[in-house]
């Protein structure tokens, strides 16, 4: 199964595809054995590496200590890892030690409570990828596209993505405090941090909504690419098939990702069989892998169709839209999307460690790379906050306005 940028429905960010988790090989692992380096390769110099290691065993003022704060060997290698994985500048490849990589895996389970909302790096700083509807975050007003400055006090730029997560999630209505930081709307000419206060709670997931306009649009807003919205989403057709209109809006804004086959099989609903809806590219290692659509294709070109994103829109949800505005199935209305097209793969290390390793980045059809600067919408239009607050939808108004001409 592969997952795109699966939902932080806990405060965290999976950050982007992850493959095999449970089916690829494991590497060697070191079992009872000292300094085995079997796979150490012959044009690297490790000498450097282990005069270090000797030095602080030997200079360190708790090198040699037998108290209960000394640095085990066993976590120096780890830091190790951590530091040569640090040097790719990634910030989506990771080590995941024991205590992380169960974190990790409650994650993907389920098991946790959080503020619900998903995190990002852009340009080097900690960022929200989007708050999930009705999640505290959302509630307490966090906007995708957020800089997270403070957690707690601490300093989000010291952290990994992996540290932001583990101090934002916690115990079920426990508090967060975090600084934050709003990007600029029309007309403004600065802004300032301000500190919100978050009551963490158990995150109740979102899937789609569907509405039948008075003005005979149809509606959907999905809110994430889970596990079965793929079926959910062909019920929503459904419903719009038999809406007697051929007016339909899908509103992918602060959807921040989640299984990439479920945004293959939306797609298919428009696109006949075999047209490529992202490619896979992993560089010069091999050639692109295609994901096709599997041909359902049951509208004709009377179908008027936008697409709705925002900075909030990442992932899945740029793989679909993307896929769409190439093959002019839709127009694409709003923000330019996050960004997001990056695919990790999760590789044991040891029987109690991983490491989550950026392994290629998504292409649309036409081979423009999403992790690049997102999706421009063809149809640029600024969300109107103070408006929406008072229940006017201006990024909606402008997708009707266009259906309706």
């Amino acid at each position: 199964m592969v997952v795109v940028a699966l939902c932080a429905l806990g405060g965290a960010f999976f950050g982007g595809v992850y493959i095999g988790f449970n089916s690829r090989p494991e590497i060697e692992q070191v079992v009872g054995v000292a300094n085995k380096e079997a796979l150490k390769p012959a044009e690297v110099d490790f000498t450097p590496f282990w005069q270090a290691w000797n030095i602080i065993n030997e200079k360190y003022v708790n090198g040699n200590s037998t108290s209960t704060t000394a640095v085990k060997n066993e976590e120096k290698v780890w830091g190790a890892i951590s530091g040569m994985v640090g040097a790719l500048g990634d910030p989506y490849t990771v080590f995941l030690p024991p205590e992380e990589k169960k974190q990790f895996e409650d994650d993907i389970a389920g098991n946790f409570s959080g503020v619900g909302m998903e995190l990002g790096v852009k340009d080097g700083v900690l960022t929200v990828v989007a708050p999930l509807a009705n999640s505290p975050a959302k509630k307490a007003g966090i906007l995708a596209g957020d800089k997270i400055l403070e957690i707690n006090g601490a300093i989000a730029a010291e952290m990994t993505i992996d540290e932001a997560i583990s101090k934002i999630r916690g115990p079920e209505g426990s508090v967060i405090k975090l600084t934050v930081l709003s990007p600029l709307t029309v007309g403004e000419a600065e802004k300032l941090p301000r500190e919100v206060a978050i009551v963490r709670a158990i995150i109740a997931i979102p899937t789609i909504e569907t509405e039948l306009r008075s003005d005979k649009v149809f509606v959907i807003r999905l809110y994430n690419f889970s596990a079965n919205s793929a079926e959910l989403f062909a019920s929503a057709l459904n419903e719009f098939s038999k809406a007697q209109t051929n007016r339909l809006i899908l509103d992918l804004r602060g959807n921040p990702g989640g299984y990439l086959e479920s945004a293959v099989d939306m797609a298919s609903w428009f696109l006949p069989k075999g047209k490529v809806v992202v490619w896979e590219h992993q560089g010069d290692k091999q050639a692109d892998t295609a994901y096709r659509s599997k041909g359902y294709n049951v509208f004709n070109k009377n179908l008027k169709m936008i697409i709705l994103v925002d900075r909030g829109s990442a992932s899945a949800s740029e793989i679909l839209a993307g896929a769409l505005a190439e093959y002019n199935i839709a127009t694409l209305v709003g923000e330019t999307t996050f960004g997001k097209g990056s695919v990790q793969e999760l590789v044991p290390v040891t029987a109690d460690t991983s490491l989550k390793v950026t392994i290629a980045r998504w292409l649309t059809p036409k081979g423009v790379s999403i992790s690049k600067a997102g999706l421009r919408p063809a149809v640029p239009v600024e969300l109107d906050v103070e408006a929406f607050k008072k229940g006017r939808d201006t990024q909606l108004e402008k997708a009707v306005e266009l259906l309706k001409k």
